[in-house]
């Protein structure tokens, strides 16, 4: 009878109109984080019908070929590595398994563009490789196949912490009945846990593809062209109509991918019988140091070898005297947008959860889809779309550091509405009720009541786009202003000038900083 009256009363309560001032807010929040991509969109409708002909025609078939290949081979590669030390690591007897768990996820926290100056150093024309053989690599690092390698390579995580989720969480009922009727390990693998596995291995290779939609760095510095490149490069040229028929192009492209993981999830269910208990791990027998060694040369090729580089330049970095006044200006420079960022992010998203979650509807639902509207695009359209906004209409916070710390929030707010929202799902909406009925305004109950209660959710939320912050790039190199660099920018360009020894220490520190929420989320998981 009580868990009866406490379901009346939440739905009484969600029944509620939300307070008109709680609605303005997270209206405002919404539409300034939807704002900048659908400026690039309208502003795309003056490029003249020449421009888009002339583009469709010459430019975009080449861009879609060489996006889209490169996002469906990498995805494809990320799939099969993922998936494999996902089984590994779960479904046998692998020696080390705890610690594979959490150091087979670390290549997160090394930037694409950071592995890839990395890789250019070892496998580079005048790299480590022909140093040591006489002769550089039979496959070029400057190709498809040596970006389809980089991008592979730090993006398998993503598949491969999701697929690890659902193996966690799967029950074990279809495996026993199929052992059950004489199928081995590797049968049940195939007819059994695949299938199953399928929507997860859907979530991670969306997850993989809009990353490769949306990477700028890894590809500039490998000098391959997709539309991230092509429209940094258009706005370089000073071809700005150009840029947002492209970029316009290229967020139809990241909705068609987001459609048919929608329709996929819809059409991939599969339902688990029982609770979740630990499985019969599989024995790898002979096979058993065969599966180490392939776990432990993911693990040299996608952390160790890039560290190390790292480490090496870092070293001969500090004794030329790397880590001068400039340096450290640099980290200044870093800490102060992305820490403004964040505390943005997380006084931004509050509204908006609390919204969607304490008063569910149609518009507060909108209004969440909206704040998410640059979180799934490149870093380049978002700042294009700032670009183009802040001129016409916020000429006071143009050529700022103030615009690249939106930048990030409109990239990354979303990181802190899903921590935030997380943490506020396990509040009851009877203790809003009673903070209601003790006179306190909606406003009021979200800043005195809410906020203390969700408190370590909002700082999960905050250090997540802090790092992010930290890491993104195009965004930055687009908005900065003139003399104020930042980690990332410093990574980019000296390694542009391949002044190795003074882009290590930048990236080693970009590194350290990321490994910070790979721990949170790792402890999470």
């Amino acid at each position: 009878m009580n868990d009866l009256l406490t379901r009346i009363r939440v739905r009484a309560w969600n029944g509620q109109p939300p307070d008109g001032r709680l609605s303005l807010v997270a209206a405002i929040i919404a539409v300034v984080m939807a704002m900048p991509v659908a400026y690039v969109v309208w502003r795309s409708a003056f490029a003249g019908a020449d421009r888009w002909l002339r583009l469709l025609d010459e430019r975009v078939p080449g861009l879609l070929w060489s996006t889209v290949s490169l996002a469906l081979g990498v995805t494809a590669i990320a799939v099969v590595i993922g998936v494999a030390l996902a089984w590994l690591v779960h479904r046998t007897d692998l020696p080390g398994r705890r610690t594979w768990r959490w150091a087979l996820a670390l290549p997160l926290a090394i930037p694409p563009y950071v592995g890839a100056i990395t890789y250019i150093v070892v496998f580079g024309p005048r790299g480590w490789v022909r140093d040591w053989f006489g002769a550089p690599p039979p496959v070029s690092i400057y190709s498809f196949a040596g970006v389809l390698f980089v991008l592979a390579v730090f993006t398998y995580p993503y598949v491969f912490l999701v697929t690890g989720a659902a193996l966690t969480r799967m029950g074990r009922a279809h495996e026993e009945a199929a052992r059950s009727l004489g199928l081995g390990p590797l049968a049940v693998l195939r007819r059994i846990t695949l299938p199953m596995l399928r929507p997860a291995m859907g979530a991670g290779a969306v997850l993989v593809i809009l990353y490769v939609l949306s990477d700028f760095g890894a590809v500039a510095i490998l000098r391959y062209t997709t539309f991230t490149s092509a429209i940094y490069y258009q706005m370089g040229g000073f071809d700005t109509l150009s840029a947002t028929v492209l970029s316009v192009v290229l967020i139809a492209l990241t909705l068609i991918v987001l459609a048919a993981e929608a329709f996929g999830r819809r059409r991939a269910r599969f339902d688990s019988s029982g609770a979740p208990r630990p499985a019969d791990l599989v024995e790898l027998g002979g096979w058993r140091w065969a599966a180490l060694g392939f776990v432990a040369a993911v693990l040299a090729v996608t952390v160790v070898l890039p560290v190390g580089v790292l480490v090496y330049w870092s070293a001969i970095g500090v004794g030329e005297g790397a880590l001068d006044a400039r340096f450290w200006g640099y980290a200044f420079n870093t800490a102060q947008v992305a820490g403004a960022a964040a505390l943005v992010s997380m006084v931004a998203a509050l509204p908006v959860v609390y919204l969607r979650s304490r008063h569910p509807s149609p518009a507060s639902s909108a209004l969440e889809r909206l704040a998410y509207a640059g979180y799934a695009l490149p870093g380049v359209i978002v700042a294009l779309g700032l670009i183009f906004f802040g001129i016409r209409y916020l000429p006071w916070l143009y050529n700022t550091a103030g615009m690249i710390a939106l930048a990030y929030v409109v990239r990354f707010l979303p990181q802190a509405m899903q921590s935030t929202g997380s943490s506020l799902a396990l509040v009851s909406p009877r203790i809003d009720e009673a903070a209601r009925v003790a006179g306190l305004s909606p406003l009021a109950v979200i800043a005195r009541v809410i906020t203390p209660l969700v408190r370590p959710g909002m700082l999960a939320g905050g250090a997540l786009v802090f790092v992010s912050s930290i890491k993104e790039l195009p965004a930055t190199l687009l908005l900065r202003p003139a003399g104020f660099d930042t980690l990332a920018v410093r990574v980019w360009v000296e390694a542009s000038e391949s002044v190795y020894y003074l882009a290590a220490p930048a990236a080693l520190l970009i590194v350290a900083f990321s490994v910070l929420p790979l721990k949170w989320l790792l402890d999470r998981y």
